[in-house]
């Protein structure tokens, strides 16, 4: 062997196969199916409660800002949330998906519309393998966004291959959401997720670890009667 294999062609040649994985269809019945198809420019609109919950926990340094720039705006559903909670919005998109967001894509702006952003972006844009952290790079670097919150798989945080843009751009905040997003609606969703937080405004230069509820604002109590977490 002439380099270390992977541990996917380790499982692989052991004769072992990944584990169904659990869906539920239109009708509302749970089904084991082989995988999940990524949908197309990894379109997954955000459900309100890990928003809901953000705007919640970050009420007060928001509110600093005349407005706020959803540039991943898709259906529009982030946006309908910060405007529900008192913001002005300005949303973008790399497509038309109905919204009213102009169409353009994130790399093409020179100057940002606003100085913060809230957005849930393409995960292929951000992550390590596929865009290495270019997102961060461009919202921090070359647009210099004084506030940046994304909803992100929390596993993201910890890929070795965002060490660099990392240590240029730290986080000022990391919130755990402490419920699994049920970004497809197919029921049993598989990851945990988590806001990570730039702040011009923090000094440190290092991540405070915080965790988010359901329940943290009094408007999920619409969402899950009872309270639940």
């Amino acid at each position: 062997m002439s380099g270390p294999a992977s541990a996917r062609g380790l499982f692989r040649a052991a004769g072992k196969t990944a584990k169904p994985v659990l869906q539920r269809d239109v009708a509302g019945v749970y089904e084991k199916v082989a995988k999940v198809e990524r949908e197309p420019l990894d379109f997954y609109p955000t459900p309100p409660e890990p928003t809901r919950a953000l705007l919640h926990a970050e009420a007060d340094r928001l509110g600093a800002f005349h407005t706020i720039w959803e540039p991943a705006a898709g259906d529009g559903a982030m946006v309908r949330e910060i405007v529900a909670a008192g913001h002005r919005c300005i949303g973008s998109d790399l497509v038309d998906r109905g919204c009213g967001a102009e169409i353009r894509d994130f790399y093409a702006f020179e100057a940002a519309p606003a100085p913060a952003i809230i957005t849930n972006p393409p995960y292929f844009e951000i992550n390590a393998r596929d865009g290495r952290g270019r997102w961060v790079e461009h919202a921090l670097g070359a647009l210099g966004i004084d506030y940046m919150a994304v909803l992100l798989n929390w596993n993201w945080f910890c890929a070795a291959g965002l060490d660099s843009v990392l240590r240029r751009w730290p986080p000022a905040r990391l919130y755990a959401v402490c419920w699994k997003v049920d970004f497809t609606g197919a029921g049993a969703p598989p990851m945990n997720s988590a806001w990570v937080v730039w702040d011009r405004a923090a000094r440190s230069g290092r991540t405070e670890l915080l965790r988010l509820h359901r329940s943290d604002d009094a408007r999920q109590s619409n969402l899950f009667p009872g309270g639940r977490q």
